[in-house]
């Protein structure tokens, strides 16, 4: 990879699982770290007894890279919080009004459409005046990441305070770039988590499994503590469908009002805890100015050089122009985050805030639950928990990858291995085609080709409630990985929601799952006007569905 291969994250690798296998013409990267060991849970259970062999471990690690594998233990560290004085800043000013005559409730818009997503991101870092606050699983160093980047330099250079929170990335080689952008005096960088030993990662997983199995999944920035946007897109190319190989159906949720006080505390626990540690601590010498000038230059460099397919000024210029409309168009309603505790992590804990609260919420269903998750592996209860709603005539319908669509097999086999109870259980079950026409308006033109996958995270309860945020269906989500939602009651964005899920579900975008009269699997779609049933898993090759068929016998279904 040449020139800047990532900004603050690298993107040729996301789960880290050995299972991994994707066809040569569409490649996607995956969202969660998937390993092959149930070791997270049993961490705090066997610390006592390993320490001598783990320490042992550690020293070999150290020979053998000829290097300290540890953070600096004596870099200073200082506690910050969020910006109070939201109202007094220029998006306090412009949302204030609408919130005062909404008391007690905060505004909310979902972002459905990849280029929209990106310029209000632009938007926010452009108009922050005192602080900006981003935390991200993944930052891609492609082409929006660069230019994201771009933009929170800029606004460091107007006396910005920007807090960068993301996770530990599987190679290290962006080391150097995250150190060098911290070096500017307004930007901090952190990561959550980090591997210690920053050649050889692989050791760490080794010696040190139960605790680097837990990745922080949370996507979240706040801007002056007056607005911000939670859902389920990183930062890359592939969530804003400008990649020339394959694209994401995502969505997010733009908030504005109380709420975002609340987000902003999320994001101080997660930057203030034990687990997350300054870049400053973790690369071999210090970085200054001089560093900082030179990596400004190759961003920019690469940025002038990409072929970005959208005006980005223009862009902006219009979202201004039509500020005022997206700020009457808000859902004004009641609205609150939920979020893992990421102190879990460091004492060796289940991180379950966020699935116990969906499944409280799941038990108070009268009518529907509608979702659109990527991985969707249900343990027996939760399957048990479909059969009991179906026996209490609630709906359940769920849109999911495909075999065709996933990036991340092992999920996919893991789903695959409870197809037929979940059918049998009453569920109503959709997978998406990697070759919908649907998304693609939202998808720039050189896009217009490439392959569509899954990646929005949502659930409507009842029409009457939603909850859009980082939470996959799937055990990794509900206890090892930190996640982190926006649960908002309103039947007006509910509505707003179950349109953009119905968009996914047609026919001519999605295969319906079904039990045929002798309990055969088929698949059913349409083609020019033309209903078409498969038997097999469709759009797939031989080798792509044998080897997600020899990933079922492997007992890694509590890491999926």
């Amino acid at each position: 990879m040449h020139g800047l291969p990532s900004v603050l994250g690298e993107s040729a690798m996301r789960r880290g699982t050995p299972c991994e296998v994707a066809d040569s013409g569409r490649r996607m990267r995956a969202d969660t770290p998937r390993a092959s060991s149930t070791a997270s849970s049993a961490e705090s259970r066997g610390s006592a007894g390993r320490g001598r062999p783990r320490a042992a471990l550690m020293w070999l690690a150290q020979i053998i890279t000829g290097r300290a594998t540890r953070p600096r233990p004596d870099y200073p560290r200082t506690v910050s919080v969020a910006f109070e004085g939201s109202a007094s800043t220029r998006l306090g000013r412009f949302f204030g009004p609408a919130a005062d005559e909404h008391p007690g409730l905060s505004g909310f818009s979902l972002l459905s459409h990849g280029r929209e997503a990106f310029i209000v991101r632009l938007a926010l870092a452009d108009m922050a005046e005192r602080s900006l606050d981003m935390q991200y699983y993944v930052w891609d160093g492609d082409t929006t990441g660069r230019i994201i980047v771009d933009h929170v330099i800029k606004a460091a250079n107007r006396g910005v305070r920007v807090r960068l929170l993301v996770d530990d990335p599987f190679y290290k080689s962006s080391d150097s770039v995250k150190a060098a952008l911290d070096a500017h005096p307004n930007v901090e960088i952190c990561l959550f988590n980090p591997l210690t030993n920053r050649r050889w990662s692989a050791l760490d997983f080794i010696v040190d499994f139960g605790r680097v199995n837990r990745r922080m999944h949370n996507k979240l920035m706040v801007a002056d503590n007056a607005a911000a946007i939670v859902g389920g897109r990183n930062i890359g190319d592939i969530y804003y469908g400008v990649n020339t190989i394959a694209n994401f159906r995502d969505l997010d949720v733009l908030a504005v009002g109380p709420v975002v006080r609340d987000l902003s505390g999320v994001f101080d626990r997660f930057w203030n805890s034990p687990s997350t540690v300054p870049i400053a601590a973790i690369v071999d010498r210090a970085h200054g100015a001089a560093d900082l000038d030179a990596i400004l230059i190759r961003l920019r460099e690469e940025i002038a050089a990409a072929d970005y397919p959208y005006p980005i000024d223009q862009d902006l210029d219009q979202l201004v122009a039509q500020g005022t409309e997206l700020r009457d168009n808000l859902v004004w309603a009641q609205g609150r985050i939920i979020a893992d505790d990421p102190q879990t992590v460091g004492r060796g804990k289940e991180s379950d805030e966020v699935v116990a609260f969906i499944r409280g919420r799941v038990a108070e269903l009268k009518e529907e639950l509608l979702v659109e998750s990527p991985y969707f592996v249900l343990p027996a209860m939760a399957q048990a928990t479909v059969k009991a709603l179906h026996e209490r005539n609630v709906r359940v319908r769920v849109l999911t990858n495909s075999l065709a669509s996933n990036d991340m097999l092992p999920a996919h086999s893991g789903y695959a291995k409870t197809r037929r109870r979940l059918l049998e259980n009453g569920i109503e079950l959709y997978e998406l085609r990697p070759d919908t026409d649907a998304f693609r308006p939202g998808w720039s033109l050189r896009s217009r080709r490439s392959s569509a996958a899954l990646h929005t995270k949502a659930m409507a309860f009842d029409r009457k409630a939603v909850f859009i945020g980082s939470f996959n269906l799937d055990p990794r989500s509900a206890v090892i990985n930190t996640e982190a939602g926006l649960y908002i009651e309103s039947p007006e964005l509910a509505e707003k929601l179950t349109d953009y899920m119905a968009t996914g579900v047609v026919p001519a975008n999605s295969y319906r799952v079904l039990l045929d009269p002798n309990g055969a699997i088929v698949w059913e779609t349409a083609k020019d006007g033309q209903t078409m049933r498969y038997r097999d898993e469709p759009e797939t090759g031989f080798r792509r569905r044998l080897f997600a068929d020899l990933l079922k016998l492997l007992p890694i279904d509590s890491q999926l």
